[in-house]
């Protein structure tokens, strides 16, 4: 698995990586989808909704694409509520809340039913350039990994920082830790933080 090169490496088990790894393995992409933690892939950090004025115009949008949130949402949820009924038809908005565990369940259920698509537990540490090209990517356990294109998903994990009061912990959410290295190479590449 790891010596292959794939079409697409997705760094980032979130939604948005959920989603950019289902859809290149669904165009027929060889794909790897590289998290930090095979159990926490499609997790809802905060509040656990899908949904709502300006997210249920992103979830009707990724779903009339063929993607699978709205379709994890609708699996996983404890309540339906269409928002803002006291207002025009325009105003109204679908809203679920979800259960946490069942949804983050869902999306890897989903994901492992994908063809194309392979998994591998691992922080990405740096990509690898050649000709200013990317080419795939560096993990904590010293891999290169080869890839036709990297697609960077990685969150509120770059140089992550929770505060709490007046405390500043470094992590990507409470209890996890923050990826480390791939921010100072995009820093040096040019990119702004």
């Amino acid at each position: 698995m790891i010596n292959e090169i794939y079409d697409v490496i997705v760094v980032g088990g979130g939604h948005a990586g959920c989603e950019a790894a289902a859809a290149a393995a669904n165009l027929g992409s060889k794909t790897l989808l590289i998290t930090m933690n095979m159990q926490t892939i499609g997790q809802m950090s905060c509040n656990p909704a899908m949904g709502g004025i300006a997210k249920g115009q992103i979830v009707r949008e990724i779903d009339a694409m063929g993607g699978y949130s709205g379709i994890v949402a609708d699996k996983s949820a404890i309540q339906f509520k269409m928002l803002n009924l006291s207002k025009g038809p325009a105003m109204w908005s679908p809203r679920t809340q979800n259960d946490r565990m069942l949804f983050a369940e869902e999306w890897r259920h989903m994901l492992e039913q994908t063809e194309n698509l392979d998994f591998f537990q691992d922080m990405v540490k740096g990509l690898t350039v050649e000709n200013n090209k990317v080419t795939g990517v560096l993990t904590s356990l010293g891999l290169t990994i080869k890839g036709k294109s990297v697609i960077l998903t990685n969150g509120t994990f770059l140089n992550g920082l929770i505060h709490v009061g007046d405390k500043q912990l470094g992590g990507g959410r409470m209890g996890e830790p923050k990826a480390y290295g791939i921010t100072e190479q995009l820093t040096d590449l040019g990119f702004v933080a």
